[in-house]
Parts: C-alpha cells; sequence; structure tokens
C-alpha cells in the first residue's frame, strides 16, 4: 500500500511537546501500517479531515487532548465524528478530567482515555490502540481509489460519461444517487446539491459538474492536440481496423496519427466477449483487445488524438487538410479511414426519448450491473446481438430477444445460438417487433406487435438494448468520395464499375485495392463496401492499407 493511502492515525494536542512525544511513540509502533498525522490545532485539525475525506482517504483513529484552548478534546471528537464515523476515538486527560472522559464516553461514544503521561507506551498506549484498531479492521472496508460518479441512474448524461469512460479504458465506480447514500455523502461533502448532477469526482478530491467529453477527456489525461502540422499518415478512427494500420504505420516508421472522436475499439471494444478472433480460445472483450492495442500503438510512437472529430477534407496539391472539430487545422501525405459503422435508430415512437434512460444503443455495457435482478430486453439477430443477450444474462431475471424472424439461425453464428439456448433467463422471442417505448422519464414498457397475425401486447420492461443493423460513418466527408447506396466507401476494383469514374480518377494506374475515389485516400474496416463485418477482416485490412500507403508515397 502507498504511503498516502495507509489508513490515518490523527492526533491533537495543543502542547508541541506532549504532541511530538505522542507522535514520536505513534509512528515507532505503527508507521508500517499507518501513516500518522498531527496537529497543535483543533480548528486546523477540523477542516483537515474533510479534505482527506475528499481524496478518499480514511482515519482509523483520532487522539485527542481534552484542555485545549481552541475547543475541548470532547467537542473536537464529537464534530469529527461526523466526518469519520467509524474512526475510533480515544481522549488523553490529566487525572483531573477523569470526570469529563467518563461522561464522554456516552455522549460521544468515545472508545477510550488515556491519562498522560503513558510512560511505558509499550505498557500504557500500544496494547490499548492496537486492540481498537483491530476492532476497526474488522468493519473496514477500503474506499474506492479512483474516480467516482454520482447520478441518477436513468439519465443519458450519466450514460454519457460512464460510456465515455469505460470506452477510454478508465475504471470508475458508478453512485446512484437514488440507492447509494455515499453519493449523498460526497455531494454534501463538496457542497454540491442534485440540480449540478452528475458528478465525476477525482482521487485528489476534484471533481467536475455534468462535464461535457472534452472537459473530462482534459482531466483524465487524454489529448486533443496535434504536436506536429504534417504526418506520413493520419488514420480517422480508431476501431481494430483503425488501431491495426497505426500498429503497422507506426512499427514500419511512418509518421503516424490516429484520430478518434469518442473512445477506442469502436463497436468491437462494447462487445462483452469475442470468441472467434484468432489466438484467443477463451475469447476476449472488446475493452481488452482495445487496451492490448492501444498499448502496442502507443508503443510505437503512433501519435493518438482522443476525443477528437475530422469534420472536414480538402486536397492541398498532394497533401490531404484535415480541418478538426475545434477549426484546427494539420496536413497528411495520405489518409486512412476507418469509421466503421453506427447502429441503426430504432424509428419505434418514444424509443428517442428514452435513450440514455433505458434505451441503450449496442452492448452498453457500462449499464449491466444496473440491470441486476430486472427484466431486459434485447432486439436484434446478429452475433452483438447474441454477445449481448449472454453477457445481460448474468444480471437480469430475464432477458428477452426479439426478432422478425422466427429463429436465430439465419443471422448469428451457431456457437452462440447453442451458448443461449443452454441460458435459461434468455427467451428468444420470433415474429416480434418494438411498436413503442414509454415511460415516465425512463423506460417502463414496451408495446410489442407479433409480425405473423398482427396482434399486440404490453410489456413491462427496465431495459432495451439496440442492436438493428448499422449504418456507415461517412456523412462528415459531404461526397467527396463515391459511396455506394447505403453509404459505404466505394474501393479498388469496385470504384471502375461506377459511371462517372473516368471523370474522377485522374491517375494513369488503377485503384489500389483498398483506395478511395481519390488517390491516396484509403478505406478499411466496416465503412468500406464489401467488407466481411468480422474483427479479424477489419484487423487485416487495416494493416494491408498500410501497405498501399507505402505504395502510395513512394509515387509521389
Amino acid at each position: 500500500m502507498s504511503e498516502d493511502k495507509k489508513p490515518i492515525l490523527f492526533s491533537v494536542d495543543d502542547d508541541p511537546q506532549v504532541l511530538r512525544s505522542l507522535r514520536s511513540d505513534l509512528r515507532q509502533a505503527f508507521r508500517e501500517e499507518y501513516r500518522i498525522m498531527s496537529t497543535t490545532s483543533a480548528r486546523e485539525a477540523l477542516e483537515t479531515l474533510p479534505e482527506l475525506k475528499k481524496k478518499g482517504e480514511v482515519v482509523a483513529l483520532l487522539l485527542s487532548d481534552q484542555r485545549m484552548p481552541e475547543m475541548e478534546g470532547v467537542t473536537f471528537l464529537e464534530q469529527a465524528r461526523k466526518v469519520f464515523p467509524d474512526a475510533r476515538r480515544v481522549l488523553l486527560t490529566a487525572y483531573s478530567d477523569t470526570d469529563a472522559a467518563i461522561k464522554a464516553i456516552n455522549e460521544v461514544q468515545l472508545d477510550y482515555y488515556l491519562m498522560k503521561p503513558w510512560d511505558p507506551p509499550t505498557e500504557k498506549l500500544y496494547p490499548i490502540l492496537t486492540d481498537l484498531l483491530d476492532e476497526w479492521h474488522l468493519n473496514y472496508k477500503p474506499e474506492f481509489q479512483g474516480i467516482r460518479v454520482a447520478g441518477y441512474q436513468y439519465s443519458p448524461k450519466s450514460h454519457e460519461i460512464k460510456d465515455f469512460l469505460s470506452g477510454n479504458l478508465r475504471p470508475y465506480q458508478w453512485l446512484d444517487v437514488e440507492g447509494n447514500p455515499k453519493a449523498a455523502e460526497l455531494l454534501a461533502l463538496h457542497g454540491l446539491d442534485h440540480r449540478q448532477l452528475p458528478v465525476v469526482f477525482f482521487e485528489n478530491g476534484d471533481y467536475l459538474a455534468a462535464p461535457d467529453s472534452r472537459a473530462l477527456a482534459a482531466r483524465i489525461g487524454l489529448n486533443p492536440n496535434a504536436k506536429s502540422d504534417l504526418y506520413d499518415v493520419v488514420i480517422v478512427g480508431a476501431g481494430p481496423a483503425g488501431l491495426a494500420a497505426a500498429v503497422y504505420g507506426g512499427s514500419e516508421g511512418l509518421h503516424t496519427l490516429l484520430i478518434e472522436k469518442r473512445a477506442p475499439g469502436g463497436q468491437a471494444g462494447t462487445s462483452s466477449r469475442i470468441e472467434n478472433y484468432l489466438g484467443f480460445p477463451k475469447g476476449l472483450s472488446g475493452a481488452d483487445l482495445s487496451q492490448r492495442a492501444l498499448a502496442q500503438v502507443t508503443r510505437f510512437g503512433v501519435e493518438f488524438l482522443s476525443p477528437q472529430e475530422v469534420v472536414k477534407i480538402e486536397l492541398d496539391g498532394n497533401y490531404k487538410k484535415l480541418t478538426l472539430s475545434d477549426g484546427s487545422h494539420l496536413f497528411s501525405k495520405s489518409l486512412i479511414i476507418t469509421t466503421g459503422v453506427d447502429y441503426r435508430r430504432l424509428q419505434a415512437p418514444g424509443a428517442d426519448n428514452f435513450t440514455g434512460a433505458g434505451v441503450y444503443y449496442g452492448a452498453a455495457m457500462t449499464e449491466a450491473n444496473a440491470c441486476r435482478n430486472k427484466k431486459v430486453f434485447v432486439v436484434g439477430g446478429g452475433n452483438s446481438a447474441g454477445q449481448g443477450a449472454v453477457y445481460l444474462s448474468q444480471f437480469a431475471t430475464q432477458v428477452t430477444i426479439l426478432i422478425r424472424r422466427d429463429d436465430l439461425h439465419a443471422t448469428m453464428s451457431s456457437y452462440l445460438i447453442d451458448q443461449i439456448n443452454a441460458i435459461p433467463n434468455i427467451i428468444v422471442a420470433g415474429q416480434r417487433e418494438v411498436l413503442e417505448a414509454c415511460g415516465q422519464g425512463r423506460l417502463e414498457k414496451l408495446i410489442i406487435q407479433r409480425t405473423d397475425d398482427g396482434s399486440t401486447y404490453e410489456t413491462d420492461a427496465d431495459a432495451l438494448f439496440i442492436f438493428i443493423g448499422a449504418k456507415p460513418l461517412t456523412e462528415w466527408l459531404d461526397g467527396k468520395l463515391l459511396r455506394d447506396n447505403k453509404g459505404f466507401l466505394l474501393t479498388g476494383r469496385d470504384l471502375m464499375l461506377q459511371d462517372n469514374f473516368t471523370k474522377i480518377w485522374k491517375q494513369e494506374r488503377e485503384p489500389f485495392l483498398l483506395e478511395t475515389s481519390i488517390s491516396g485516400i484509403f478505406a478499411a474496416g466496416d465503412v468500406r463496401s464489401g467488407a466481411m463485418n468480422r474483427v479479424a477482416s477489419a484487423v487485416g485490412e487495416g494493416a494491408m492499407a498500410i501497405k498501399f500507403v507505402h505504395e502510395y508515397l513512394a509515387e509521389i
């Protein structure tokens, strides 16, 4: 345990000589397990204790002299108890103060009083304090060390913050203000009220009230600003394809920049379990894959900007000029677009009203624990929906998969179907679709229609997770690159089938396999027309794109 996170023994005595003696004796016996703090001022102590609590520190023992000019020791211990109610309280008294000490045993639940002087400490101090500290340890549960988020469970802003932190691999503790008294305690300690929720508390005692992603990113050490003006290759999107491209770009000596607008991993990063990825027979989570890949990226010296978004691409000779969401610009010799896809929105009335408040897109693993002992629905029949249902079944009382088809066999891998069939609290409801989402401030009910006979019924619902296909994230390109009729980027020979290809393509050679309609701009992963929509194929395309970048750079 680090020195600054050991439980604290806090002593107060207005006599500096007595305090030095007490501090010396405490260090002699307890410094291995505890941090020793002391002061001659009771008022200073009462100012210090709340600051310690804000930082997640814990006080195990309070020792106070009874006769002090600022306040009596009993008064100090009574006020200190409000901050650290579980700390053991010991009063240091002279013989003449024993009546006050005995009275304090009942009034402030004093644990012990010690007569001064306590020589020898091996007989009159250490055995008593050791017993008190052993008793304290029986009920002591260490405070969570790290980021804490307090808010309402069914708040879209709370969901946004939790999703951002988990997506960026930052551990945190969630405190629901409606069910966790620790949340109310933290708010009161910092002088905050419910109008400022959600609040993110940091380990050093600082906090941010209802922060946006950029403010939160800056506080947790993410970097949204580029260090250079010119790069060999810029990769837009840090899903599996983008991460793979960054690893190969960095390892092969290219001056590489990776830009991600939310969190690394893309849709794969939100997956609870990827079981068909080569080399991991027991599977791995999307977060684990993202963490491993990001470690490789940084190891090879790749610059990573997050959260940051490219909003515009322009050509400047052989250079690609990128405009970022903060208005800044940078240039690159080549560009790889790996922005992936996003889940399509459920068109049922009411669904948009409860997004982040019971209605979630994708796995939303941050909300899984909140589904404990509740009734959950999953819309979609693909692998992502299956993986989400399996994961949620560990928490929810019942998980119902709603699909329009009769069963899952046409849309889901057989290994996942076998898993689902073996889990008793997962129900597959075929020929169903959601007609409406209902509730007051949060999702409470669903109106569901049977597609075979048109009948409808209403059911209670605590959460709805939606996996209903994907649309490519290409709107920001503003039509500069050729796309198919679904919006996916056309590359390679698919470009040559387009009627206007010869008007657009002015190179003497044919486009490289992953090259878009503008030379030097490549696409990889799910954003590309004809992609396989598998993690392994996205990784392969990301690596392959770097090969073509090398060939392109050799031409210019």
